[in-house]
């Protein structure tokens, strides 16, 4: 009993116990619910053996009594309450075994009472214990979708109950590590950062972390991507520029980026390279434009009052385009309910969510509103008598093009992979198939895995991630659309 109570816990011992007595052994709370239960009788008659003894665990729960023996038809139900914790209602032992009962048993029972109940304390702790831990990770989680989402107020009141608090200015890390070692890397990455960091488990991806790291930390800290891939051997470290603590999404975005270049070279750690973000060179234009694309969505109001808002369509939105289908684990929701809040996002834009150039749009003007560091927002032009804005006014800018330029140099560049085809047709046709593979592969007359294969490649060309969310597609649909506007590029 013992060697079972160490090995195996209560399940274990029930298991042994309903094969002493040829039939039903469980756990039981006072009104009758099974807890655990177990069945190695030979009749099979464990769900009508669970519903008997859990009408008389309601009997003895009433009862000042340490136990109870009640026969019906053939079998002979036997009840024992269990010592529990002191802020906790101890379960009861249930057995239920055809007559004449085993020699011994009710013996045997009272013996295995003390062990059974040490076995179902330490299994409470351990349950509460799990209950703590989820909550914290859940509550971490909560956090950083507040940051994401532009909510800091709100994300310093949340964080305040839990440390560290949240940095500023900060340096964003996504940490890729073995499957079912995610606990014990956090672990590594709280002890080498002085447990100055805040680290979140991933919603989305299973393998990953994701670190808020104080941007002002010293030497030793700054290289903690290096030093997290040289203790743990298989994990790959991506990391962002330094940002303000409100530019928190784009340092996730920076950092998911790195960790696609990361993974092929041979110290398993990058840092993004500087660039400019189209957010931010779009400037006061950029602003006027974003705020009127998005105005029938961020001034909606529901019809009912359970139906969601402007400011959490907002928020579907942006998971979603970060994300794609996996906005459902970062949502919390249904996949249904992510389909049904896409399709009223789309009715009220007047915009076609399955196409990448409309994506790219909404992507590029939902970060325009997220940049606090944007100039030109408190000089934006109000006056009614202006025209509206195009994507396509925005893209013409000087800065914009500037800025595409400089998000394509590196297909031209000495590094860019040559045995493939032109790089830029390859994106093109990529891009105008809807970033999906089997169309690219058919338009370009190569096959799927060929596809994956160029885009892989053309990652570490760019620095930037193609093939996982969040991707650099909708950059790259812009930077070649403002090159085409400009007619610095080919015709579309």
């Amino acid at each position: 009993m013992y060697r079972l109570a160490r090995s195996g816990g209560s399940r274990e011992l029930l298991h042994w116990v309903s094969g002493r007595a040829a039939g039903w052994a469980g756990l039981l709370d006072g009104d009758g619910t099974v807890l655990h239960g177990v069945t190695r009788g030979p009749d099979g008659t464990g769900v009508e053996a669970a519903a008997l003894a859990g009408e008389y665990a309601k009997v003895l729960s009433g009862l000042d009594a340490r136990s109870f023996a009640f026969d019906r038809g053939p079998h002979t139900a036997l009840l024992f309450p269990l010592d529990g914790l002191p802020d906790a209602a101890a379960p009861i032992l249930a057995v239920v075994a055809p007559r004449p009962l085993p020699d011994g048993l009710v013996i045997l029972l009272s013996d295995v009472a003390m062990p059974l109940a040490m076995c179902w304390a330490a299994e409470a702790v351990e349950r509460k214990r799990r209950r703590v831990v989820l909550a914290e990770s859940r509550s971490r989680e909560a956090v950083l979708h507040l940051l994401m989402t532009g909510q800091l107020s709100i994300a310093h009141q949340v964080a305040g109950a839990l440390r560290p608090t949240l940095p500023d200015p900060v340096r964003v890390y996504v940490v890729e590590c073995p499957a079912g070692r995610r606990d014990e890397v956090a672990r590594i990455c709280t002890d080498l950062s002085g447990g100055r960091s805040w680290i979140v488990r991933c919603p989305v991806y299973a393998r990953h972390l994701i670190l808020v790291v104080p941007a002002d930390a010293d030497m030793a800290e700054q290289r903690l991507g290096l030093r997290v891939a040289e203790v743990v051997t298989e994990c790959v470290v991506g990391v962002s520029e330094d940002l303000p603590l409100p530019d928190t999404a784009t340092g996730y975005r920076q950092a998911f980026h790195a960790l696609a270049v990361a993974r092929g070279l041979p110290d398993r750690h990058a840092r993004f390279g500087s660039a400019p973000d189209p957010a931010v060179v779009a400037g006061a234009a950029g602003a006027r434009w974003a705020d009127e694309l998005l105005h029938p969505l961020l001034t909606y109001l529901p019809r009912r009052s359970q139906d969601p808002g402007s400011q959490e369509l907002a928020a579907t939105l942006a998971s979603w385009l970060a994300f794609s289908s996996h906005a459902t684990q970062h949502l919390k929701i249904h996949r249904n309910t992510l389909a049904a809040r896409l399709r009223l996002i789309g009715e009220l834009l007047g915009l076609d969510l399955n196409r990448v150039g409309d994506q790219a749009a909404l992507d590029l003007a939902l970060r325009i509103r997220a940049t606090p560091t944007g100039p030109g927002k408190a000089h934006r032009d109000e006056r009614p008598d202006r025209p509206p804005l195009g994507l396509d006014d925005i893209l013409g800018v000087p800065a914009v093009r500037e800025w595409a330029v400089q998000q394509l140099r590196p297909l031209t560049g000495p590094d860019t992979p040559r045995s493939a085809a032109d790089p830029q047709e390859t994106l093109r046709a990529w891009l105008r198939c809807e970033a999906q593979l089997a169309p690219t592969a058919e338009s370009l007359g190569i096959s799927v895995p060929g596809v994956r294969k160029r885009l892989t490649r053309l990652e570490s060309a760019l620095g930037r991630s193609l093939l996982q969310t969040p991707s650099a597609r909708y950059d790259l649909w812009l930077a070649f659309r403002s090159l085409d506007v400009a007619g610095a590029g080919t015709a579309r």
